[in-house]
């Protein structure tokens, strides 16, 4: 399949999530014979088990642990799926069971499968709109459209983005009310509609200055500020504010802070290629290097685009000592 033909593909699996749910699926399923009754311990478990996978991948990547989310969800989760519950029980274990099919999903795109992962989504976005859990339905959709920004299908992102800040307005949660509009905003930004991208980047932040800073239980209770100002800048970076990008990314990092080394590391390589933009060659190949210090051992495609970008950058610089010393630290990685 070449370049036009997948992403014609990928915006129609995208674009399918928006499709009406069946709304009906939790109620036809609930109360019938099953091999095995299912309560709110297991409910619990899954959701102790995707927060546990999930830690994992944020620090390492998640090339880590994918297998073994996916062996859980069909081996475990499914039998639970397929079992007996009441009504109450199984729109948390639908909604418990979207939160586990959405990481994986954001697993498989981490380790660059980018079908596989919207597949994940699109079924995610379902169990979570049959469970009538907008916040999770919101964030199955910003997941699609944050991939489609980076697959190049604009029209689309937009589209979706749309629906999942729509989505996002109906609810109290102002970390997720960050999390939506800031993905609206990088898909308008990169759509070149700025006005719309500066209005979402005001309302983001207008929202994450009333957000608490500890973590709630839901996904997008885990929009830290620190997230927050990272996307913020590489928004204001996509609409040619390299002052305001490199501002934000150095708040992401040095006030905020960010305790997981796969995100600090993707800061790092974004704030050197700001840094070497505004003419700070210096300060870009020292902050290139503490990327790769923070890299060691994450298995993610972002830190291998993350390396990819940066040496594609070095031979216009290769005159000054230090580039050729972190070239060399490049290629004993490959």
């Amino acid at each position: 399949m070449d370049r036009r033909q997948f992403l014609a593909a990928s915006a129609a699996v995208g674009l399918a999530a928006l499709d009406l749910p069946d709304a009906e699926a939790v109620t036809r399923r609930a109360n019938k014979p099953g091999p095995v009754g299912v309560g709110m311990g297991e409910v619990a478990a899954v959701r102790t088990m995707t927060t546990t996978l999930g830690d994992a991948a944020s620090e390492l990547g998640g090339g880590h642990a994918r297998h073994l989310a996916v062996r859980y969800l069909t081996l475990d989760v499914k039998r639970w799926l397929d079992g007996r519950y009441t009504e109450q029980v199984g729109r948390e274990l639908f909604a418990a069971t979207s939160e586990l099919v959405h990481l994986i999903g954001w697993m498989a795109r981490d380790e660059g499968n980018q079908g596989l992962s919207q597949r994940y989504n699109v079924h995610s976005f379902r169990l979570a709109a049959e469970a009538g859990e907008n916040e999770l339905a919101a964030t199955a959709l910003r997941g699609l459209a944050d991939q489609a920004i980076d697959l190049g299908h604009l029209p689309t992102a937009v589209r979706l983005a749309e629906a999942c800040e729509q989505r996002g307005r109906r609810l109290g949660n102002p970390k997720a009310l960050a999390y939506y509009r800031n993905t609206l905003a990088r898909a308008t930004a990169a759509d070149g509609d700025r006005i719309t991208a500066a209005k979402m980047l005001t309302s983001a932040q207008a929202a994450i200055e009333h957000a608490p800073a500890r973590p709630g239980q839901s996904w997008a209770s885990h929009y830290s500020h620190g997230r927050w100002a990272h996307e913020s800048g590489m928004i204001h970076a996509t609409m040619g504010d390299l002052a305001a990008a490199e501002e934000h990314l150095h708040l992401a990092l040095d006030i905020h802070g960010l305790d997981r080394k796969r995100t600090r590391a993707i800061v790092l390589a974004d704030l050197g290629q700001v840094q070497l933009k505004r003419g700070n060659t210096a300060q870009a190949l020292a902050t290139w290097n503490d990327f790769l210090n923070c890299a060691d051992g994450v298995q993610s495609v972002r830190i291998n685009d993350g390396l990819t970008n940066i040496a594609a950058r070095l031979p216009s610089i290769r005159d000054v000592p230090a580039a050729q010393e972190l070239g060399e630290r490049i290629a004993a990685r490959a």
